[in-house]
């Protein structure tokens, strides 16, 4: 499928796994991707070389993916090159000319935009990928907030980049995916907080994982 294809459904990745059972169950859901967050600032962070092993013996066809934020680019380079990572994701401040390093490599990558107003907007096609995911802007943390995206921006960045393949994140949970994904036509959704367990963000649900899946698929 060309980037300027709209998907025959809307992909999921579940972002934050940090344990086997729960990257298990969200395949079993239906999930395309997982993603497992790498900043050591995040309370969602895993230490990749402790869980290597289950994670390399995950299915297939299911993308796993590298959550970065503001690393040097060789140690990027060495993550987007273990055998555990399908992708990586940068989700901090990195600038254009980064992003255009990165791709010399010739390795997939999303780059993570916080919408902040029209201005991101405009920019969102200039990080050398076609894979841009959108969060909500919600201070200096870098996602996992559960703040609610400014829809409409994120709805007008899908008209404005049809040849972006837009991952719409920030505050999404089975109480609104449907909604959101009607009003923007994403080419995927990613879900961290609203999946998680009550009181532990370590954990998924599987209870709210089912009405995540239930909800995209209505």
């Amino acid at each position: 499928m060309s980037a300027h294809e709209k998907p025959v459904r809307v992909r999921v990745k579940i972002c934050g796994i940090t344990n086997r059972d729960d990257a298990l169950a969200a395949i079993a859901f239906g999930a395309d991707a997982l993603g497992f967050n790498l900043f050591p600032g995040s309370k969602r962070f895993l230490e990749i070389d402790r869980e290597a092993v289950w994670m390399q013996a995950l299915p297939p066809f299911v993308m796993r993916v590298a959550v970065l934020v503001n690393l040097p680019l060789d140690a990027a380079r060495r993550i987007a090159a273990r055998p555990e990572i399908d992708m990586v994701q940068f989700h901090g401040d990195e600038d254009a000319a980064y992003c255009a390093e990165f791709a010399r490599l010739g390795r997939p990558f999303v780059k993570a935009l916080r919408l902040r107003d029209a201005a991101s907007v405009e920019t969102a096609d200039r990080f050398s990928t076609h894979n841009v995911l959108l969060d909500a802007q919600a201070g200096a943390a870098f996602g996992g907030t559960g703040t609610l995206i400014d829809l409409a921006l994120a709805a007008e960045c899908v008209r404005r980049h049809p040849a972006l393949r837009i991952i719409l994140a920030g505050g999404l949970k089975p109480e609104n995916v449907g909604a959101a994904v009607r009003a923007v036509q994403p080419y995927a959704v990613d879900v961290a907080s609203g999946v998680e367990a009550d009181g532990d963000a370590r954990r998924k649900s599987a209870e709210r994982m089912a009405r995540f899946f239930a909800a995209i698929r209505d």
